[in-house]
């Protein structure tokens, strides 16, 4: 058996929804990806830590606009027939998890969320709506708790990006990217690695 690399990107196919996990990204092996043909896909940024019994709705919603919520046409086509009726189940659309994102212990996400970078995801929540960058979220549904840092250090790591520079780099300043952010830290990285190739 081949061990997989960590610093390269991974990708596969569930059904019909798209997978992909950036690099370095660990726990993906506790993921539970749901689908039921609706298509939608689910990508994974770097450096994301992923914690025991997470699970991810890519469709499956019961459509609660229509007279019955039952899935006519997906269950017991042989009695019921039905087979023409489209769109039940349906999806919102796909899952979106940015870089350096925390998956707290059996969390729960939702078809059509987008988890912005560096956010972190509370045990047990379940995530329903969009999570801002650097956002802390906790509840079912989960709700907004408040940011990890002020708006001025999120915008410098928005500009700065660590988990696209290139490893010897990311080596280079783990210690840095250890400790409390300061502007005038930030500032540096972004001035040190600004003409840096970055990963793609």
């Amino acid at each position: 058996m081949t061990a997989i690399d960590p610093s390269l990107p991974r990708y596969g196919v569930i059904g019909n929804s798209k997978i992909s996990y950036g690099r370095f990204s660990y726990g993906t092996h506790y993921l539970s990806i749901h689908q039921w043909g609706e298509g939608a896909s689910f990508s994974m940024g770097s450096f994301c830590s992923i914690a025991s019994n997470i699970t991810v709705f890519l469709g499956g919603n019961h459509r609660t606009d229509w007279i019955t919520t039952f899935p006519f046409g997906h269950v017991f086509q042989e009695q019921l027939g039905g087979m023409h009726i489209k769109g039940h189940p349906a999806t919102k659309g796909d899952v979106v998890i940015g870089n350096d994102v925390w998956l707290g212990h059996h969390s729960t996400i939702m078809s059509g969320v987008t988890i912005g970078d560096g956010a972190v995801i509370g045990a047990y929540a379940v995530v329903a709506k969009d999570v801002e960058p650097y956002a802390i979220v906790g509840g079912n549904p989960a709700k907004h708790v408040k940011f990890r840092f002020e708006a001025d250090i999120r915008e410098l790591l928005g500009q700065l990006r660590w988990w696209d520079l290139p490893v010897e780099d990311i080596k280079i300043i783990a210690d840095k990217l250890s400790s409390a952010p300061t502007v005038e830290l930030l500032q540096t990285l972004i001035d040190t690695y600004k003409n840096t190739h970055r990963t793609p």
